[in-house]
């Protein structure tokens, strides 16, 4: 899965000199309390860190209270979604108008309908709803699917992700792990005879409409021309 990075970075903790004798839990804490929150500076959402203090020295800081600073350099496990990324995560629901999505067990994504390949149509198997691919009867997106996606946006300050089922190496993972990337052609041709279905259709809809049209153009000039016969005798 994209969006997770591993990045190396040289802090500074603030410790309270009331924590002097419990440094290492100090740092410890105040790093926790910075996981699955989203932070500007490292672009990302910090999922988990590796502490190494680089030394035993301190700096007094001035002030009211006076807070001491250390020194670290740390193992930082970021979630950094971009859009076009591709994520993984489970279907938690799911309906006419959209899936939705837990990623990582923390973040939430929803898909809208119109972000949702013509591929797949919407239906109700086994008193459940779900999302069937019109091309393979296998490749089915329900509720408690693991599904591949790609990311639009991402909301900070919710952690919400909105995403998309457009690119055809999207869908639900079981049947992607089998079947996608050697498929994906298949998948193009089918949909290309889909829409070519679709506009034979629409043009043989047409070319009947005009032709009916016409046919009661003709009834009814040889109606006009029949009563004007009527009136002449």
């Amino acid at each position: 899965m994209e969006g997770l990075m591993v990045a190396e970075a040289d802090l500074m903790v603030y410790i309270h000199p009331s924590k002097a004798t419990k440094i290492r839990h100090a740092i410890l804490r105040q790093l926790s309390s910075l996981l699955f929150t989203y932070d500007e500076v490292l672009e990302g959402v910090l999922l988990a860190y590796e502490v190494n203090i680089r030394s035993k020295r301190a700096k007094i800081l001035p002030g009211l209270i006076p807070y001491f600073g250390v020194k670290l350099k740390a193992n930082l496990l970021l979630f950094s979604p971009k859009p076009d990324m591709l994520l993984e995560g489970k279907v938690v629901k799911l309906g006419k108008e959209s899936i939705h999505v837990i990623v990582l067990g923390f973040s939430s994504a929803a898909i809208v309908l119109e972000d949702i390949r013509e591929e797949f149509k919407y239906k109700i198997k086994h008193g459940a709803g779900v999302f069937a691919s019109l091309y393979h009867k296998r490749h089915v997106i329900k509720v408690g699917s693991m599904i591949r996606f790609s990311v639009k946006s991402l909301d900070e300050e919710t952690l919400h992700i909105s995403g998309s089922l457009m690119p055809c190496q999207t869908g639900c993972i079981r049947w992607l792990s089998k079947h996608g990337a050697e498929d994906e052609p298949e998948i193009n041709r089918s949909l290309k005879r889909h829409r070519e279905r679709d506009i034979k259709m629409e043009i043989e809809e047409q070319d009947s409409k005009l032709n009916n049209e016409g046919d009661q153009a003709a009834n009814l000039s040889r109606a006009h021309k029949s009563r004007k016969r009527t009136a002449g005798e």
